[in-house]
């Protein structure tokens, strides 16, 4: 093989992640002027403003918050990508409404959790539709959803009764992690 075959082989693959390039630009500047404008920090604040306002707190403001994180992951598949869209606007907001980050980012991993088996952006779910197509045919997205769907509302029903009582009870979410900032 010549540096002239290598040379096209190396342009012809560059071609196939021209579009994940292009992608990653334009998320890069998202990032990038979301952080630069502070606009983060701004809905923090009225937000935690607002949630004063109307005397959303307790226990139904983290169930809420995991409802949320929960209805994102059926469109973001990514944890990761999810929390770092999501951790600089509720944990300040939180914060200022006198909660720890270790509840707000509890309560965001249950919400990512639960909705995980019946969401097709999970990376592993086309692997679980591949594996039951295995011992059934017909097996499908919509199949493997509505066969989990029940688990998920039980799973996420038991979980937050569980994050309730883990709140109601005063119980820290870690080494010096108390549940209410201190103040």
């Amino acid at each position: 093989m010549s540096d002239k075959e290598i040379i096209k082989f190396m342009a012809t693959s560059m071609k196939g992640l021209s579009g994940y390039i292009v992608i990653v630009f334009f998320a890069a500047q998202f990032v990038y002027y979301f952080k630069y404008s502070n606009i983060g920090v701004l809905m923090a604040i009225r937000g935690a403003e607002f949630l004063g306002n109307i005397g959303f707190t307790g226990v139904m403001l983290l169930v809420a918050f995991v409802i949320l994180s929960a209805f994102i992951n059926l469109f973001m598949g990514s944890a990761s990508a999810k929390w770092a869209i999501m951790a600089p606007v509720f944990v300040p907001m939180f914060m200022l409404v006198g909660y720890h980050p270790g509840i707000t980012q509890a309560a965001f991993r249950i919400g990512d959790s639960i909705t995980n088996i019946i969401t097709p952006m999970m990376s592993y779910f086309a692997l679980i539709v591949a594996f039951a197509q295995k011992y059934d045919e017909k097996y499908g997205i919509g199949t493997i959803t509505a066969t989990m769907l029940p688990y998920t509302i039980i799973i996420g029903l038991i979980w937050m009764i569980l994050l309730a009582a883990w709140m109601l009870l005063g119980l820290p979410v870690g080494p010096d992690a108390p549940i209410h900032l201190p103040g």
